[in-house]
């Protein structure tokens, strides 16, 4: 369908941009969820953009047949938030230029405009044409400042703004092809001028205010990496970065951003990354001891339902952190996005499960401390147990991934296997629940402590199930708090960005040694199983612990 356009009379030519606009706005999530679409209009807007080259800019009949409006509203779908998902696999197709091909156009239909000043605006782009003698100084889209120094008079500049095309333009620049920890972090300008100048100064607002690390102000060089192009800093200086603003010092003129980078300084990310995967490794030992532990003193200790469920509490807690580290070592060492996805939603989905059985905990408490005259039957404990502690989480998992990995929120890009939080705040999917799990877990706890003070409230409860109920209310006491602080810490390291997601979730889970250590020592080593173990140990091997267990009540 482009090759035809060629053949097209002027009023076709003009009636056939006017029906793009149209369909692409009708078609709009079609288009922006398929990279497929995505190329037949950059191919097509090509097509335009070299048609127009033919058609004099300043010949007043000619300017209908390239009405910007129908142009800007075509690429505004197509550079939205909503197909980052879609220029994601396309960048990652080497095979691909797309990108590069759509700004090439853009800058085409620029120098093609008529020659009178106006402004135009759409969702996320800007257009202004101006008249300008000597010097030109505007504040563009409110977040870029421009100052040009012409050498002559009577010129006009074109810019274009665009808020969003840090989605379609790949963070490459000539060294490097794929620049996972490097980030587009100031809008796009696109500026065409018809005079010389050898001046330009260039003022961005940054889009994320926390990255401060090796700051470049680049152009978009369309000759690197066989025609695919990428960012090149050649003609252009960095100045300073202030108030959130970086300013730049150029010598010619095309398209500008600025490139940061969201990693921590090198010097000491090697140093962190040892550290990190030492805590992890530790973290997930702790766990394996606690579950074969558990598996020792299972038969002794789980003699009736609240002791029962306390330690399938206690099983499902520590499997469910021990798999979402698991899942966590395997997210860090993936790079591909293809596989981020899927390993984000098990993190996620583990770490939620975590939460919601220690809130099985909290309310197994509540129920044999408040409500002590009603039972409940082994088998409806168990039911209750786990379509809570992980049919809840898969279905918080399962929505979060459906309504924000489309377009392309779902996680931190390249950055890590985790939440996203600047786009989606996807992140408050595990945030919210787990909490409000650790708030409700407090106030379980004081209401069990002001009934356990009452005098008489023992009377209601047998041996064994007071004693339970004593243990649990212990567990609850320290490890509430730990993981509300853990989590807590968490999260304000996130909202404030110091460093990037992938360092992040490693201090999530070194951050989790201290509570693994603490639930082994008080969830397990309690004075009934270490009674149990030594027994076992008198007995002689791990075999005759784990098949042949004492019988002794407790």
């Amino acid at each position: 369908h482009i090759l035809p356009l060629q053949n097209l009379s002027e009023s076709k030519f003009e009636d056939f941009v006017v029906d793009l606009s149209g369909n692409s706005s009708s078609l709009q999530s079609n288009i922006t969820s398929s990279p497929i679409n995505i190329v037949s209009i950059v191919n097509i807007l090509s097509n335009i953009a070299e048609i127009s080259k033919n058609i004099s800019a300043f010949e007043t009949n000619n300017y209908l047949y390239l009405n910007p409006q129908n142009i800007l509203q075509t690429v505004d779908i197509i550079v939205s938030d909503d197909a980052s998902g879609a220029w994601r696999n396309l960048n990652d197709n080497t095979n691909q230029n797309t990108s590069s091909s759509l700004l090439r156009s853009l800058e085409t239909f620029a120098s093609v405009l008529p020659a009178e000043s106006f402004n135009m605006t759409t969702k996320n782009i800007q257009l202004n044409i101006t008249m300008v003698n000597t010097s030109f100084n505007a504040f563009l889209n409110s977040s870029v400042q421009m100052n040009i120094k012409a050498n002559s008079t009577g010129n006009i500049i074109t810019t274009m703004t665009f808020s969003t095309l840090q989605n379609v333009l790949p963070p490459r620049n000539a060294r490097n092809d794929s620049l996972n920890d490097t980030t587009i972090n100031g809008k796009v300008v696109l500026v065409k001028f018809t005079g010389w100048t050898d001046s330009v100064s260039l003022t961005f607002s940054k889009l994320e205010h926390n990255l401060t690390v090796n700051p470049q102000c680049v152009f978009w060089n369309f000759s690197f990496f066989d025609n695919r192009g990428a960012w090149d800093n050649e003609g252009c200086s960095f100045k300073s970065d202030m108030n959130g603003k970086v300013s730049c010092f150029c010598n010619h003129l095309t398209s500008f951003s600025i490139l940061m980078s969201t990693s921590i300084p090198e010097s000491i990310a090697y140093a962190l990354d040892l550290i990190t995967y030492i805590g992890v490794g530790i973290s997930m030992g702790s766990l394996v001891v606690c579950l074969i532990i558990e598996a020792c003193v299972w038969k002794a200790m789980t003699r009736n339902n609240t002791a029962y469920m306390r330690h399938v509490s206690i099983v499902n807690i520590a499997v469910s952190l021990l798999i979402a580290d698991i899942w966590f070592i395997i997210g860090a060492s993936l790079i591909k996005a293809d596989f981020q996805n899927p390993t984000t939603f098990f993190i996620h989905f583990f770490y939620l499960a975590l939460f919601f059985w220690m809130l099985i905990s909290g309310l197994l408490l509540f129920y044999r401390t408040i409500l002590v005259f009603s039972h409940l039957s082994k088998s409806t404990m168990l039911a209750i147990g786990f379509s809570v502690g992980y049919g809840a989480p898969l279905i918080i998992a399962v929505v979060t991934i459906a309504s924000t990995a489309g377009s392309g929120g779902y996680i931190n890009g390249n950055k890590a296997c985790w939440l996203n939080w600047s786009k989606t705040k996807a992140l408050l999917a595990f945030v919210i629940p787990a909490l409000a799990i650790v708030f409700i877990n407090f106030l379980i706890l004081i209401v069990v402590l002001y009934k356990m003070l009452r005098r008489g409230m023992g009377d209601s409860l047998q041996q064994n199930d007071r004693n339970a109920a004593v243990i649990i209310a212990r567990c609850l006491a320290i490890l509430t708090p730990l993981f509300g602080l853990t989590w807590g810490l968490g999260v304000g390291t996130i909202v404030v960005h110091y460093v990037c997601c992938h360092k992040k979730n490693f201090k999530f889970n070194n951050e989790f040694i201290g509570l693994v250590l603490a639930f082994l020592i008080v969830s397990i080593l309690s004075e009934n199983i270490t009674c149990v173990l030594a027994d076992y140990y008198c007995s002689g091997s791990l075999y005759t612990c784990m098949c042949f267990p004492p019988t002794v009540e407790y």
